[in-house]
């Protein structure tokens, strides 16, 4: 009721008011009987207001509307314009509205909407109202002087606290300005509120930003989206509110780039938290036409490196320790991930959504070629769009294997991605996973690392669901059957078993269902297989048990079968099982009780299958050797690690007969009779005559021979005696005693200078008269000696002793002088077969292919001479290319194998023993005096012992083998484990079992002494060519010169086998890396390295190897030189490097190569280093252009004028025979350096246009005298390579050049002109060839016929576009161009076809180089080259 009078009595008033009014009590206040709650006082504004429909509440209670919206500001905008006093009436209203708000409880009612009156008895009308602040704006005499009341109550807010008086007071003021129907003057409140802005604190500054795009009217927004740019640039704290108003305005597209590139400008200094919402900006309505263009400057501004979270591994760490700290370094862990999880959100939603953010995040990582300029953010992004985007997912994908491949990405990038971004990677792990099985598909090794790498990331970084996904995909990859996922997946599985034991064991029944699989597994892969499931079944208790009990099954099968290589996995498996229970237990396995019963069970167990090895091995010489082996490989494994007790149960047996078999007592005669007398040789003990031993080899060798003739008869009780398990025996005998002495050999001393029992080795000149048997008895005997030879100094290499030191030296010069012994009896036993020297079924199997692969190549040499002069220049341009399927050392066996009979023992690498990494010790010795007892039979003389070149050169070899074999490289072009993957291991049994890295600290320790070597051929060639001419004794100096040549040359491949490890480029590895440089870096500056930084230390090492160009004694070696400098420059590229790189390249292409012998340098190693050394020459040069010039307008006139055998004056490397590869180098060069020319666009100023056109000209001259070449070296191979590069260059030409002709021919017509007519005269000669190759008929070059004409119809009306482009049509005309040949003559035959169809004029271009010949994988993949000519002047 109280209610229902109230209103009455206001609506009463509100009809008298006109009368009351004019009374003149405006400017006092009345009071009047108020209900609870309404203001009390009232003026002429609350009157006003009042009687318009409105209640004014004070204290917390809402005003209350008792009308519609509408009808109040009718109502009031009549008062107002009605009253006596109007317009005065409104400063007055004004006023009292600013006395009524000084309350802050009555200015908050009046910023927050009115609540609608509730009348008894009746429904609200309206469940919304507005506040009584905007209602009053939305009034026209009104809204100028509200707005300004409003604006400057602002600043009295400016320190509050938010939450103070629970009201944002600003933020309310500011909405009321939010949606308004009408705004008088928007340009004046926009201006005020930037104004504002420039000076409020950032809370008020963030509500204005944000409400500006409600509050602008259209015509407005571009002019405050230009302020607001530029308030990016000022301060980091208005970021988001900026972008967040920009992204609401309606902007076109020019406006749109324009602030898209201020928020650019920002993302390498923003917050982190703000990351997205700037990402987020950039990338929102991306248009295809520059979308490439956004993405690539957001790739180089985004670097997620700011997000890497320090503290993670820290706090993982110490998170038992101390959970305090770790939850605060978890903190900001978290933070950090949840702002690079929200950053790839945005990402994901945009490729998601937006078809050409997907091409354009690929297209831009396809453009980067720099290593460095990749980043974990590229990786991250392609697996994204693979697990977003199934259309690009194999783009994606290929995308990221050709960026491996050259070395791009490596394998640090994903590592980092996988440590300090799992939150996100764990989004893309089926992708992972996919790419990961695919990768391991891949032929190529980086690409294979990169997918383990991926397997091992994984599990380690993701949950357990994950893991048992890797898991499962590893074995699967096992049971394939696939020779390289098989070896990589168990290598995989082994680093997972070495570095997440425990985690891998939840999953062992997982990996127990590949011995379901074994079949398929050679002994190699056996032994990892059992030492995985070793590890996992003997580290846990009772739960292992089960699968202990399946390994003993599967071994006693595999022991009983009668299949020779089932035995070998038998022995394998039960040897790795040993190794797993006698490890040393630690106290905390159990008590010790425990442990002696588990001990004794395990024993007992152990023990019985021993037993059986022990009876499957007794009458196999072949099968005991490799038990051997395998213990000797098990006990050096596990040194100092093996529980002693169950070693000298287990393996005591197995070394006590060696000095029964296969010592004697030394004595003048040996009874028994023999293919060859018997000697004592190679005695260093011969003062010792008392108690003298020797090795009773010559009569154990005759032994086996009868054996083998007489088919093995003998009694199934006796034990046979081969010499097959001298070497072997000796070696476990070696690791036995050292581990049971701590290390020690003294007891096995004398076996160091011992001499054996052979014959006299004086052969040269008997070798003929021998028979097939004898010859091939001498070789095997030669062969178990230097195997022994070869155990004993792995065996001895590392005593301390000085006598010791030279009885080892000693017996290197040995191996070498049998090896001379060897080579020139294999050279007379044709068809001979070596002992094996590895005992397992993979070496075995890989006898066969080894000597039918050298056979094969013998052959196919032999081929390649008879077809000279079918195809001279096939066979040339397949040495031309670096990358051949021969490695590196490969190759320079080859070639040595030609020039040194000698050097033939590379094909029987297989057949010898393995040289320990421990032996190359011995390259520290330079001089060494081996002091002898003075005896009455020696007693005036010293023997001096010295690392002589041979024996430098026999362990170089061996250590550059071993380096190529496990020192990956950075980038690799072409795959060198294609070839037999399952033989890959042969010879390499006991490096594999280290750790790339570990060798790669071997030889870091070793590179002191390679400088002194290195500085010793230095010297020894400077002192060679100073001495030039003088020689007296040609045929010893020739021999001497080629073996230090060999050393040299070993000695840079050891440099460049080691910088150029990929294992590099991780960050685990960079102090390594430092120590190496540090030691190059000290021959320089002695003493000053210590606190270098690795910029200086690179580049004094490349200094350091740079002073060796002017010893380098031939081409190869040169050739390995500039690798290596490479190598070294690339860790950080700098411009001087470059010029070095290519100043040496060019001297070494005009320096004249001579052997020793007079001849000058050539083969296909010599061809081979040529095309790359020319290749990196012309990339490292500054000017391509004009080094291609120098060499085709100086070098060849030079050649063409010499003799017939003669070569160039300036560049002696280019000879007749050479001249294909310099000629395909300089013509792919230039194609692909024309495509480094931007393309010509409208915006070109003239200075711009004139620079590019006079590079074009410059080029097209350079193409123009290569194609002119033909005339003179007309050969099939020169035909195919113009033809190839010639349509490539032309394509380029189309793409890049012709755009810029449109746009530069009215300013610079006279060149444009020019540099058509020198382009059309190319063309004619191009059009040549092509009737050459039709009237020759022959079919490899004619392919490429159609796509000329394509090609060159193309260029013709490409040209004739320019013109009408250029409003010049009838300067063009057309004419028909006859068919010639390269001399120029008319082909009759064919004149009136060509007529016809040549009548667009098109001089064509050179076809593609015939793949039935070419090893150049280049040559067999692209299409044929093509051009056009231009007949007339425009």
């Amino acid at each position: 009721m109280v209610s229902k009078r109230k209103l009455s009595k206001a609506e009463t008033s509100g009809e008298n008011g006109k009368a009351d009014l004019p009374t003149g009590c405006s400017e006092t206040k009345k009071s009047r009987i108020s209900a609870p709650g309404e203001v009390e006082t009232e003026g002429i504004f609350e009157e006003l207001i009042r009687v318009s429909g409105i209640v004014l509440k004070a204290g917390e209670g809402q005003n209350e509307i008792a009308v519609d919206q509408t009808t109040f500001q009718k109502k009031l905008c009549l008062a107002l314009e009605k009253h006596p006093t109007y317009p005065g009436v409104v400063k007055q209203f004004i006023s009292g509205l600013e006395s009524h708000i000084k309350d802050r409880n009555q200015f908050k009612n009046c910023l927050l909407p009115c609540a609608p009156t509730q009348i008894e008895g009746s429904r609200t009308r309206h469940s919304y109202c507005d506040s009584l602040i905007k209602l009053l704006l939305g009034i026209k005499t009104l809204q100028p002087a509200v707005i300004t009341l409003l604006l400057e109550k602002i600043p009295e807010f400016f320190f509050d606290i938010v939450g103070t008086f629970g009201t944002d007071f600003p933020r309310l003021i500011i909405s009321q300005f939010k949606w308004l129907d009408k705004l008088l003057d928007s340009q004046d409140l926009v201006k005020k509120l930037m104004q504002l802005v420039s000076v409020s604190p950032v809370s008020i500054q963030h509500d204005i930003i944000t409400s500006l795009p409600e509050i602008l009217e259209d015509s407005q927004q571009s002019e405050v989206a230009r302020e607001l740019s530029c308030l990016l640039k000022q301060g980091r704290w208005l970021t988001v509110p900026v972008l967040d108003a920009l992204s609401h305005l309606d902007l076109d597209a020019g406006l749109m780039a324009e602030v898209r590139q201020s928020a650019m400008t920002i993302v390498p200094s923003v917050k982190l938290e703000d990351l997205p919402v700037v990402v987020k900006f950039i990338l929102h309505n991306v248009k295809a036409a520059d979308a490439v263009e956004v993405i690539s400057d957001l790739r180089k501004n985004l670097d997620l490196s700011s997000c890497d979270p320090p503290l993670k591994i820290l706090s993982f760490q110490k998170k038992v320790k101390s959970q305090v700290q770790a939850s605060s370094s978890m903190s900001q862990v978290t933070t950090s991930q949840n702002c690079v999880k929200l950053l790839f959100d945005v990402i994901k939603l945009t490729v998601r959504f937006q078809k050409e953010v997907s091409e354009a995040w690929i297209k831009a990582i396809e453009n980067s070629t720099s290593v460095s300029d990749h980043k974990v953010l590229d990786l991250m992004v392609l697996l994204l769009i693979h697990s977003t985007n199934t259309k690009y997912r194999k783009q994606a994908e290929r995308l990221l294997k050709s960026k491996i491949q050259l070395g791009c990405m490596p394998e640090q990038l994903m590592q980092n991605a996988f440590q300090n971004h799992s939150l996100v990677i764990r989004d893309f792990f089926p992708s992972i996973l996919a790419v990961a099985q695919t990768f391991l598909h891949s032929g190529h090794p980086a690409v294979v690392s990169f997918g383990s790498c991926m397997y091992k990331q994984a599990f380690a970084a993701f949950d357990s669901y994950c893991q048992q996904e890797v898991v499962t995909a590893l074995v699967t990859h096992v049971c394939s059957g696939n020779e390289t996922e098989l070896d990589v997946s168990l290598d995989v599985l082994t680093d997972l078993m070495v570095l997440h034991t425990s985690l891998l064991m939840r999953y062992t029944t997982f990996v127990k269902t590949i011995l379901d699989s074994t079949q398929k597994l050679h002994p190699c892969q056996i032994r990892k297989l059992f030492c995985i499931l070793s590890t996992l079944a003997f580290s846990q208790r009772q739960e292992g048990s089960y699968i202990q009990d399946d390994m003993h099954m599967v071994i006693r099968k595999w022991l009983s079968s009668t299949v020779p290589n089932h035995k070998q996995m038998g022995i394998i498996g039960a040897v790795t099982m040993i190794g797993s229970v006698a490890l040393k237990r630690n106290e905390g396995d159990g008590s010790s009780l425990e442990r002696q019963e588990l001990n004794s069970e395990r024993g007992e167990q152990l023990s019985n299958l021993l037993d059986l090895v022990g009876f499957c091995c007794e009458q196999t010489p072949e099968v005991l050797a490799l038990y051997y082996d395998e213990f000797a490989n098990l006990i050096e494994k596990q040194k100092g690690n093996l529980d002693l007790q169950l070693l000298d149960k287990f393996g005591k047996s197995l070394v006590e007969d060696f000095p029964s078999d296969f010592v004697v007592d030394l004595s003048p005669t040996v009874d028994g009779s023999f293919l060859f007398p018997v000697k004592s040789l190679y005695n260093l003990d011969e003062d010792e005559t008392q108690g003298a031993i020797a090795i009773n080899l010559l009569p154990l060798v005759s032994q086996s021979n009868v054996a083998r003739v007489t088919g093995g008869m003998h009694s199934q009780s006796e034990r046979v005696v081969s010499p097959l398990c001298l070497s072997p025996c000796f070696r476990l005998l070696r690791f036995y005693t050292a581990e049971q002495n701590s290390g020690s050999l003294e007891e096995i001393d004398a076996l160091l200078g011992c001499p054996l029992y052979l014959t006299n080795l004086e052969v040269e000149g008997k070798l003929d008269s021998l028979s097939k048997q004898e010859r091939e008895f001498l070789c095997s005997l030669l062969f178990y000696a230097l195997n022994w030879f070869r155990e004993v100094v792995n065996a001895f290499c590392q005593q301390q002793d000085a006598e010791m030191k030279g009885k080892v030296l000693t017996r290197l010069q040995n191996i070498t002088e049998l090896q001379n012994v060897l080579g020139k009896c294999l050279a007379t036993t044709p068809g001979y077969i070596p002992p094996p020297a590895t005992f397992d079924s993979e070496a075995l199997e890989a006898v066969g292919p080894v000597r039918k692969k050298t056979g094969k190549k013998k052959k196919t040499d032999g081929s390649k001479a008879s077809s000279a002069n079918r195809s001279e220049g096939d066979d040339s341009s397949e040495g031309n290319q670096p990358d051949t399927e021969l490695s590196e050392l490969e190759k320079i066996a080859t070639e040595r194998e030609a020039e040194n009979p000698l050097a033939k023992l590379q094909s029987y690498r297989l057949y010898f023993r393995e040289l320990d990494l421990e032996v190359f010790i011995m390259l520290h010795c330079r001089l060494l005096t081996k002091s002898v007892l003075d005896t009455e039979m020696h007693t005036e003389f010293c023997e001096v012992v010295q690392l002589g070149p041979a024996e430098l050169s026999f362990l170089l070899d061996d250590l550059c083998w071993k380096l190529e074999h496990v020192l990956t490289p950075g980038s690799t072009r072409r795959v060198p484990f294609l070839k037999e993957r399952s033989y890959k291991d042969i010879g390499f049994s006991h490096l594999c079992q280290r750790s790339p890295k570990e060798v790669a600290m071997c030889v870091v320790k070793l590179l002191k002494p390679l400088c002194n070597h290195m500085e010793n051929m230095h010297n020894y060639f400077q002192a060679v060519i100073q001495n030039q001419g003088a020689e007296d004794e040609p045929g010893v100096n020739i021999q001497e010169h080629m073996l230090m040549s060999s050393c040299y040359q070993q000695l840079l491949l050891t440099f460049h086998s080691l910088f150029a490890w990929n294992g590099f480029s991780q960050s685990e590895n960079t102090d390594l890396l430092r120590s190496a440089l540090q030691v190059l870096a000290g021959r320089l500056k002695p003493g000053e390295t210590e606190f270098l930084l690795p910029e200086d230390l690179i580049s004094e090492s490349f200094h350091y190897l740079l002073n060796f160009q002017q010893s380098v004694p031939n081409f190869h070696c040169a050739f390995i030189l500039t690798q290596l400098l490479i190598t070294i420059a690339e860790k950080p590229v700098a411009g001087w490097k470059k010029e070095k790189i290519a100043s040496l390249a060019k001297q070494f292409l005009c320096q004249s190569w001579v052997r020793p012998s007079g001849d000058r340098e050539k083969g296909n190693q010599f061809n081979s280093a040529l095309h790359t050394l020319l290749c990196v020459y012309l990339e490292h040069t500054d000017n391509i252009l004009k080094a291609i010039e120098e060499i085709s307008s100086v070098g060849v006139p030079e050649l063409i004028n010499s003799a017939k055998d003669g070569c160039s004056s300036t560049y002696p490397t280019l000879t007749r025979q050479t001249f294909l590869i310099f000629f395909r180098v300089m013509i792919a060069q230039l194609e692909s350096s024309v495509k480094s020319i931007p393309a010509g666009k409208p915006s070109d100023s003239s200075e711009i246009q004139l620079e590019k056109l006079l590079r074009w000209n410059i080029a097209v001259r350079n193409f123009h005298i290569l194609i002119n070449l033909v005339k003179v070296f007309d050969s099939r191979p020169v035909l195919g390579v113009c033809l190839k590069y010639g349509r490539l260059f032309v394509e380029a030409f189309l793409k890049l050049a012709m755009p810029l002709l449109d746009y530069s021919f009215k300013k610079h017509r006279d060149d444009v002109q020019s540099l058509l007519k020198t382009l059309q005269l190319s063309t004619r000669q191009l059009h040549h060839m092509c009737g050459h190759s039709k009237i020759h008929q022959d079919i490899g070059l004619t392919n490429h016929v159609p796509l000329l004409k394509k090609s060159l119809e193309q260029f013709v009306y490409r040209v004739k576009a320019m013109l009408a482009f250029n409003h010049c049509q009838e300067a063009f005309w057309m004419g028909v161009l006859k068919n010639r040949d390269l001399q120029g003559e008319e082909i009759l035959s064919q004149a009136s076809g060509g007529s016809c169809s040549d009548e667009e004029d098109s001089a064509e271009s050179p076809a593609e180089e015939p793949s039935g010949r070419s090893t150049d994988p280049s040559d067999e993949d692209r299409e044929g080259a093509q051009g056009a000519g231009f007949p007339t002047e425009p």
